[in-house]
């Protein structure tokens, strides 16, 4: 038997290590607690400080496609390392490595440079980049700008083609369409036989024209430039010194069935800008002409008086320059007077026809009804033929004549009297 204050010690001895125990579990808690609240307030302030760091200018948060700058802080055989500060640090590999691309210089230590993001944090946790895309875009970029500043740019011509000119600006294949060339490179071939017409546009290769961009398109990766634009603004601002009256000294530069082209300078001196005007067919000779190139060819030298300015439009004329023959024509002609003249063509309305090889006048269908009401002029006369004319009006201000047809003795009369 244990002794009765023994085993209240016992007792009180096994309370006080029960009290002890939970004191030691309060205070443990106590600690446990100070520590998640520190913890909390620690990553409570963390996320404050990241989010005020990302909303400052110095930190993005890439993705593929970004475009970023950095400098060149290594060059290891084909890898080139870039200095992203904050961001991270970027490599470029393989051949761009190298060469340094579409920069003007290869890649140096301490170069800055701005390449296309491409892949996030590789397994080295580099972030890799492309400057060839970098370049690509800048291009593109460059090409909207100068489009919307209509900007003049220079290119060279890499080939041609039936339709136009193959050209580069910044890298970028573009083209320039025939109708877009300016008149003093349009190659103007009578027939219009496009073999022909590629022909004179290869000589136009590794030249150098001056072009305005009028489409661009990254998307379909289309470019399209004008040399007519970008020389249209030299064109008007040279037709600013001419005047409506003035001499012009050119060369025959093309003949189509409505006239010729002529090319001229506006001065002899070398900053002189090249200009080119049309001599319309009316514009060629006092008489009737049906086909211009049986009085004009390319490379004919030609004086011409410019008689009208528009825009760029600029017309002249080659008979300005000679007398005309109807200032004198009623010294030669009188109304009333029957005269021999020889048919040029016969139209629905009436048959021209020329008393000499300057004066034409028109025998209007219903002059000769009347004189003859059971018969046509088609089926009386022809072309190339001569007859006896009667003179019933001349007006020599606008160059036109009356004539109405004269057979019998009154015709055999004028024909007697020229052969003897």
């Amino acid at each position: 038997m244990y002794d009765k204050d023994i085993l209240d010690k016992i007792v009180e001895e096994v309370k006080q290590e029960d009290n002890n125990k939970k004191n030691a579990f309060k205070k443990n808690d106590l600690e446990d607690n100070e520590k998640t609240e520190k913890t909390t307030e620690i990553d409570e302030k963390g996320i404050q400080d990241m989010g005020k760091l990302l909303e400052t200018d110095n930190v993005k948060i890439l993705e593929v496609g970004d475009v970023v700058k950095g400098i060149v802080t290594d060059i290891s055989g084909n890898i080139v390392y870039v200095d992203l500060k904050q961001i991270g640090i970027g490599m470029v590999v393989g051949r761009e490595a190298k060469s340094g691309l579409s920069t003007d210089s290869k890649l140096a230590v301490g170069s800055e440079v701005e390449a296309v993001v491409t892949d996030l944090y590789n397994e080295d946790s580099y972030i890799e980049l492309s400057i060839r895309e970098a370049s690509y875009e800048k291009a593109w970029d460059d090409l909207r700008d100068k489009k919307d500043k209509e900007e003049t740019v220079k290119t060279k011509i890499l080939e041609a083609n039936k339709g136009g000119l193959i050209v580069e600006i910044n890298g970028i294949t573009g083209f320039l369409p025939v109708s877009q060339l300016a008149s003093n490179n349009y190659p103007r071939v009578e027939d219009g036989d496009r073999n022909k017409i590629l022909e004179l546009l290869k000589q136009l290769t590794n030249k150098e024209l001056g072009v305005r961009i009028l489409d661009v398109n990254q998307e379909d990766e289309k470019l399209i430039v004008s040399e007519k634009a970008a020389h249209s603004d030299q064109e008007r601002k040279a037709i600013t010194k001419l005047e409506i009256g003035h001499i012009v000294e050119g060369e025959v530069s093309g003949v189509v069935d409505f006239g010729a082209f002529v090319k001229f300078s506006t001065s002899s001196s070398e900053d002189a800008q090249a200009l080119e005007g049309l001599v319309h067919i009316s514009e060629i000779a006092w008489q009737l002409i049906d086909n211009p190139k049986e009085l004009m060819k390319v490379g004919d030298k030609v004086k011409a008086k410019i008689i009208g300015i528009d825009d760029t439009r600029i017309s002249l004329s080659v008979k300005a320059l000679l007398n005309d023959p109807w200032n004198s024509i009623k010294e030669k002609y009188k109304v009333g007077k029957v005269y021999k003249g020889k048919i040029d063509k016969i139209n629905p309305f009436g048959a021209f026809v020329y008393l000499d090889k300057d004066i034409h006048g028109l025998a209007h269908v219903s002059e000769f009804q009347e004189a003859f009401p059971k018969r046509k002029l088609e089926e009386t006369v022809e072309a190339n033929k001569e007859y006896a004319w009667k003179v019933l009006s001349i007006e020599s201000k606008s160059h036109r004549m009356g004539l109405v047809l004269v057979v019998g003795e009154e015709a055999d009369k004028v024909f007697k009297t020229e052969e003897s």
